[in-house]
Order: C-alpha cells, then structure tokens, then sequence
C-alpha cells in the first residue's frame, strides 16, 4: 500500500483528503503544520507528499526543501496543494522542486489522478 502524507492547516481539507485517499486504498498520515510534517516524513517515509504551502512554524517551501536534500526522502514525491495559484506561485513552486502544483479549490478527482501518476513515475 503507497503512504501519502498530507499537510494542511485546514481540519475540513485535512479530514476531506483522509477519508477519500484511504478510500482509495492508500495509506494516509496527516501532519498540521510543517514540523509535524517533517517530523512524520522522517518516520514514515512517504511515497508522495500533499503540502499547503502558507502553514504556521514551518511553511511547505521549507518542508519541501527538507524533503528534497534528506537522502531517506529523495524518492518521495511533492505536490504542491495551494490557494496560491497565480502563475508567479505555481512557477516558484515547481522551481523550488515541487513534482507537481495544484490549487485550491481542487478537483479531488485530479488530485488522485496526480497521485497516481507521481507514484507511477517511481
């Protein structure tokens, strides 16, 4: 079973993306904040990681980086789920080293699908 790990500030987002991706037969973890985010990465070492970028303590550009320079989580792929979606956003994301960048309000429908595709890429 593939591990996502979610993290988002937002409870609603938080429950909404739990409950569908376990319906989806992954595994799901969920972090809050971005040093909790960090924190459950190190552990559990997910396949793909969903990440809000404006979070408090540690926010989804610093968690990215962590991601891409720990050597235990370089096969873990990042997807960026952000309200900021103007083109400025989506670019610094993807520069930054996101696999893949999408914006709220999402298409849950998409999101799986891009789940999927960063997992096949793997």
């Amino acid at each position: 079973m593939k591990k996502i790990l979610i993290v988002d500030d937002e409870p609603n987002i938080l429950m909404a993306l739990e409950y569908t991706l376990k319906k989806n037969n992954f595994e799901v973890f969920i972090a809050r904040d971005g040093e909790e985010a960090i924190h459950i990465a190190k552990e559990k070492k997910p396949d793909v990681l969903v990440l809000d970028i404006m979070m408090p303590k540690v926010d989804g550009f610093e968690v990215l980086e962590y991601v891409k320079f720990n050597s235990d989580l370089q096969e873990t792929k990042v997807i960026f789920l952000s309200a900021k979606n103007k083109e400025k956003d989506i670019q610094k994301g993807i520069d930054k080293g996101a696999n893949a960048y999408l914006t709220k309000p999402f298409s849950m429908k998409k999101l799986i699908q891009e789940i999927e595709n960063q997992i096949l890429v793997n």
